[in-house]
C-alpha cells in the first residue's frame, strides 16, 4: 500500500476507535472507555513511530516544513502525556477524554490535509526511501496488532 494512504487509513482507524470511546462515554461504561483508550494508545504509538521515522524525517531531511513537522511532533508528545494522565476516578474524566479526542481529530486533519499532501508533492526519491525504510521496519497496526 502507498505509504501516505496507509498512514491516512491508520488515521481513520484511530478516529473510528475515538467514536467507540465517545459511545462508551455516553453509556457511562468507564471500563470499556479504559479498554478502548489503552488500545488506541497502542495504535497511536505504532502510528506515530512510523510517521515520525518516515514522512516527518524525510521532510526534515529535505528541509521542508520543519516548523510544521515540529509542531505535529509536539502534539504527538502531548497526546502521550494526556493519555498517561487520564484517571477514570476523577470527576472530569469524561470531559478530559472528549477534549483529547477533539484534539486528535484536529491533529489528524492537519496531517491529512496539510503535511501529507505536501509530502506527496515535494518528497524526492531519497525522501521516499526514508519513508519506505520506516514503514518496512514498523508494519502498520492495520496489518499486525500493536503490542
Amino acid at each position: 500500500m502507498e505509504p501516505v494512504a496507509e498512514l491516512m487509513d491508520e488515521h481513520f482507524a484511530l478516529l473510528e476507535i475515538a467514536d467507540e470511546v465517545r459511545r462508551s462515554l455516553a453509556a457511562q461504561d468507564r471500563g470499556e472507555v479504559r479498554r478502548l483508550l489503552e488500545r488506541a494508545g497502542r495504535m497511536l504509538a505504532r502510528h506515530v513511530s512510523r510517521e515520525e521515522a518516515g514522512i516527518f524525517a524525510a521532510l526534515e531531511e529535505q528541509g521542508d516544513f520543519a516548523d510544521a513537522v515540529r509542531e505535529l511532533e509536539a502534539e504527538h508528545v502531548d497526546f502521550d502525556r494526556q493519555l498517561a494522565r487520564l484517571d477514570d476516578s476523577t470527576p472530569d474524566f469524561a470531559a478530559a477524554v472528549r477534549r483529547l479526542l477533539d484534539e486528535l481529530a484536529e491533529h489528524v486533519e492537519k496531517e491529512n490535509l496539510g503535511v501529507f499532501p505536501v509530502a506527496v508533492v515535494t518528497l524526492g526519491a531519497r525522501g521516499w526511501e526514508t519513508v519506505g525504510r520506516a514503514h518496512a521496519a514498523k508494519p502498520s497496526f492495520l496489518v499486525t496488532a500493536p503490542s
